[in-house]
């Protein structure tokens, strides 16, 4: 499934936000039927999940990650949460469900021979440096799960993912602010189709829990320190977004309704934003043929 030569200047960048993926997934959905094939993908956090599965043109995992997964009894929830697996049951979502013969199988083969080059962002705790990895990083599935398990361990939610003696969080933390268009700029793209799980309106504000998070995380300072500056560095990355947007060279893809919040689990209401993400996806399919230059 070679990537379309039309669009080889452009890069897509999806956002995380846990269960706020459901609307994303309608969109990643729509670029696969429609046949639009990027050449370079970015995600963190849950936007790693929606990212692996466009590598694959998995349509089938792209929708049930964000909509039936979640009613598996082993994905999580308070019950987990103090058996220290998380309040989302990384062990199971990220290393156990997709192999083969289990709930949600990941295409290894169709991994191994699409051309699409992509990253997947965390933070190491121990250093405080975002870590964007590559298919450089990855020779067996245990390599990627590990690695989009890494990206989406929700500080104090979610246990971390200790790699190659490195102890990794959440990627949301990193330099972006959990959008990765850093990532896309080191590798020298300048056009962008970004997906995001917020509104355009939306402006993230403190935590208000320095003390606590100092505290929590007092054997890992820069992951306190991280927490309390991170909506700094979002809202800078978004207005970037937004700039590039306005200069002609970024197609910005938001939620025109108010997201689920990013521990949803009822299936009728991830179903709905899923159908609410796919259908504002086919309206704006011509704008987006038109920006990858495929009107």
């Amino acid at each position: 499934m070679p990537t379309d030569p039309a669009v080889a200047d452009t890069a897509l960048v999806i956002e995380g936000g846990a269960m706020r993926g459901s609307h994303s997934a309608g969109l990643v959905v729509a670029l696969i039927e429609a046949g639009i094939r990027l050449p370079w993908v970015a995600g963190i956090s849950s936007g790693a999940t929606n990212a692996s599965n466009y590598v694959t043109q998995d349509v089938w995992r792209a929708h049930a990650s964000f909509t039936t997964f979640a009613q598996e009894p082993e994905f999580g929830g308070w019950r987990t949460f103090v058996r220290g697996k998380g309040i989302f049951n990384s062990q199971f979502i990220y290393q156990e469900s997709g192999l083969p013969d289990n709930v949600l199988p990941f295409d290894w083969q169709t991994y191994l021979d699409s051309p699409t080059e992509w990253r997947i962002g965390a933070f190491d705790a121990g250093t405080g440096e975002t870590v964007y990895w590559g298919r450089k990083d990855i020779h067996t599935l245990q390599d990627l799960v590990l690695r989009v398990q890494a990206s989406a361990s929700m500080p104090v939610l979610m246990p971390p993912v200790k790699l190659d003696g490195h102890l990794y969080v959440d990627g949301a933390l990193g330099t972006s602010g959990g959008i990765a268009l850093d990532a896309a700029h080191a590798d020298g793209y300048e056009k962008f189709l970004v997906i995001l799980t917020q509104q355009r309106s939306y402006v993230k504000t403190p935590e208000g829990k320095d003390w606590f998070f100092k505290t929590y995380y007092r054997r890992y300072p820069a992951v306190a320190e991280a927490l309390r500056t991170r909506y700094e560095r979002y809202n800078k990355t978004r207005e970037e977004l937004f700039e590039l947007e306005k200069a002609g060279k970024a197609y910005v893809f938001a939620p025109e309704v108010e997201p689920v919040s990013n521990g949803e689990r009822r299936l009728p209401v991830l179903e709905a934003m899923y159908r609410i993400g796919y259908d504002q996806a086919q309206r704006e399919l011509p704008a987006i043929r038109e920006f990858l230059g495929l009107a």
